[in-house]
């Protein structure tokens, strides 16, 4: 059921359900923020709430309230929501704990939270355990604590399941304005999709900021990724979870399901969502996007007076998917025009002082470096602490870095090295100039990246493959998985699977040299049960009696391989499948070299993946070698995936370590698959 928000988060008028010192801060916070709507405190008991008169019931209200913040206990909770759906309210924030996310402690929070979605009913909730939301752009808080933030007329959004992350973000203070900073609690009823989405169609939202621990509805979190698109409006999410303790943390504080850091990554890249791995790259990422929005490539131009800055702008960059391009024949000669003969002309540029506070000049030397096939510019600037020291020599990079920015009008992003310097007075004032204000290289480079990258996304051209319940698995054979792949046109070795006393016999019917696998080991290589390159059959009988198998499988020999790779499905319930590749065989645990894709994944997709693995090289034919047949290789992914989609109701996992590629193939060397089918 889809609700609407609309009222709830956009209200005239806010109830607050409770007394203690929560709802009285609600009340203050209200009015602090110059709400111009109606605020009713409703306590049985209190004539009065936070100054002003309290309604005994909800029932006594003077009109269903747009919003309610709810502040009593669970119990009292479920009566209060019941009451507000029953007369037409427009939403409740819901406050208490102890619902599904407390299920191991309470032992009824499962049962609690049917409760409380059965008495909402159609009326929207957000929560349970969380604090509400703060609407800077009207004013409207129903938020039970101090905020940092100020009012605006039109910014981003922000979104945590968190309530103190949600606080710890208001109190920024690097010139992000912000219009909604929301809290998703549990997600009951009402998901961080859906609040998203709600928010984003507020025209004064120009992108939105997730801290996410679980996604929980993939085809509304899809859905939310696809209205942002077409609004034009970004999204920018820091995502939990990397770790098994992050993961584990998510459970017991949202009852979130974190999923796999991998499917994480996958997912939120195939959406164009911007990943980041902080707080404070979510809010440099989010106020370039605020400012300048995706940028058109990742070619970016970067000017300091320091040699020293300059070095660490280039080597900032190492390691990202940004560029420094040479500069160009009419950037060199306005550059050499504006600054003299003595400075090397260069991208970093290292302009010197030799022209500080001369701002026509300064103005020429900004305008002529931002000329070039760059997205963005980037002036390192810090800001003098003025409680010791005075700034007023700085104004020189405020005029100039303006007078570029209009004369070409390309973004310039004013960076710090040290975040502390650069104030929040000076941002504003950067801002205000025509700027971008980003503190910490590092940070500010990884806002860029990420700006970069949406602005090349396109669109997925199929939903979501959804997986399907867990179940009870049985892992099938290798030969049953390499059975199984095949009928989906994956390449596998002529083989015969054998008991015994059938291999002399089966060894004569095989070409050789050939390969024995004994049957019955999780770990064959491991366990000595491979034996390759056996070129008789007294070779055979040999390394048969050693691995002392119940049965084998006897297979052609795969000569002149290229690479090795492996090619992995995994069913992550909270993201979809995951498709990786990565370096095979023995170098899989090594090299760590791996790319993962969500389902189902394009052929341009898998080719990209491809080519950003490290043993690319090989695959293109290194140093002369021969190269391994790509097409060969993009087939056998598309047989595992199509087995896949196939089978999505029960498979769980599905991996091909190693698939052989060579010059003409890409040969299943050995395959697992674990499924709930009973094929």
């Amino acid at each position: 059921m889809k609700r609407d928000l609309s009222r709830l988060i956009r209200p005239t008028s806010i109830a607050v359900v409770g007394g203690g010192v929560w709802c009285a801060s609600v009340i203050e916070q209200c009015r602090r923020m110059g709400f111009a709507g109606e605020v009713w405190p409703v306590h049985p008991k209190r004539a009065e709430l936070g100054g002003l008169p309290a309604f005994a019931s909800i029932e006594e209200l003077p009109a269903a309230p747009d919003a309610t913040f709810i502040g009593v206990n669970r119990s009292a909770t479920i009566d209060t929501v019941k009451s507000l759906a029953t007369m037409g309210a427009g939403g409740a924030v819901c406050f208490a704990s102890g619902f599904r996310e407390a299920q191991a402690e309470t032992g009824d929070g499962g049962a609690m939270q049917d409760r409380l979605l059965d008495a909402a009913g159609a009326m929207p909730i957000i929560g349970p355990n969380c604090y509400g939301f703060i609407n800077y752009l009207d004013g409207a808080l129903l938020w039970p604590d101090q905020h940092g933030g100020q009012r605006c007329a039109r910014g981003v959004a922000l979104i945590t399941q968190s309530s103190n992350i949600a606080i710890n973000l208001t109190m920024q203070a690097r010139g992000l304005p912000l219009a909604y900073v929301a809290t998703a609690g549990n997600q009951a009823q009402t998901g961080l999709a859906e609040i998203g989405a709600a928010l984003l169609e507020d025209s004064r939202v120009t992108a939105l900021g997730l801290h996410i621990e679980g996604i929980g509805d993939l085809r509304a979190f899809e859905a939310l990724a696809a209205r942002a698109r077409t609004l034009g409006k970004p999204i920018v999410a820091l995502k939990a979870g990397k770790s098994e303790r992050a993961r584990a943390a998510a459970v017991s504080h949202t009852a979130s399901l974190a999923g796999s850091d991998a499917g994480a990554r996958a997912l939120l890249a195939r959406l164009g969502v911007a990943q980041v791995a902080s707080l404070p790259a979510l809010v440099e990422t989010l106020k370039l996007l605020h400012l300048a929005g995706p940028l058109a490539s990742e070619r970016i131009v970067s000017m300091s007076c320091s040699g020293g800055e300059a070095s660490l702008m280039a080597d900032a960059a190492e390691g990202r998917g940004i560029s420094y391009p040479p500069l160009n024949g009419a950037q060199t000669g306005a550059l050499r025009a504006a600054l003299g003969p003595m400075v090397a002309l260069a991208n970093p540029l290292d302009y010197h002082t030799f022209i500080w506070d001369d701002v026509p000049r300064m103005t020429e030397a900004f305008t002529a470096a931002l000329l070039g096939d760059v997205a963005i510019g980037c002036l390192v600037v810090d800001y003098p602490r003025t409680d010791r020291c005075s700034d007023a020599a700085w104004d020189c990079t405020l005029a100039a870095g303006g007078a570029a920015v209009r004369s070409t009008g390309k973004p310039l992003a004013i960076v710090a090295s040290l975040p502390e310097n650069l104030s929040e007075r000076m941002a504003e004032r950067i801002i205000a100039a025509g700027m971008i204000p980003l503190s910490g290289i590092d940070d500010a480079l990884t806002a860029i990246e990420a700006a970069a990258g949406l602005g090349r996304h396109s669109a997925p051209d199929a939903p979501v493959l959804l997986p399907g319940d867990e179940g009870d698995t049985r892992i099938l054979s290798e030969a049953e998985s390499k059975a199984a792949l095949a009928a989906f046109g994956a390449d596998v070795p002529q083989a015969l699977r054998v008991e015994a006393a059938d291999l002399v016999a089966a060894s004569a019917r095989m070409a050789l040299p050939a390969v024995l696998k004994g049957e019955g080991f999780a770990h064959k290589t491991e366990a000595g049960a491979v034996a390759l390159n056996l070129a008789s059959s007294e070779a055979i009988t040999a390394a048969a009696g050693r691995m002392n198998a119940p049965a084998y499988l006897l297979e052609e020999m795969i000569t002149g391989g290229v690479a090795e790779l492996l090619v992995g499905v995994v069913r992550d319930p909270a993201h979809g499948f995951v498709l990786t590749l990565a370096a095979g065989g023995t170098l899989t645990e090594i090299m760590q070299d791996s790319a993962s894709l969500i389902l189902p994944a394009s052929e341009a997709d898998i080719t990209a993946a491809l080519d950003s693995l490290r043993i690319a090289p090989l695959l293109d034919g290194y140093r002369g070698q021969p190269a391994a047949q790509r097409d060969a290789i993009v087939a056998a992914v598309r047989a595992v995936q199509g087995y896949v989609i196939e089978n999505a109701a029960h498979v769980q996992e599905v991996e091909i370590n190693p698939l052989i590629c060579t010059p003409t193939r890409a040969v299943v060397a050995d395959a697992l698959i674990r499924t709930g089918d009973t094929v």
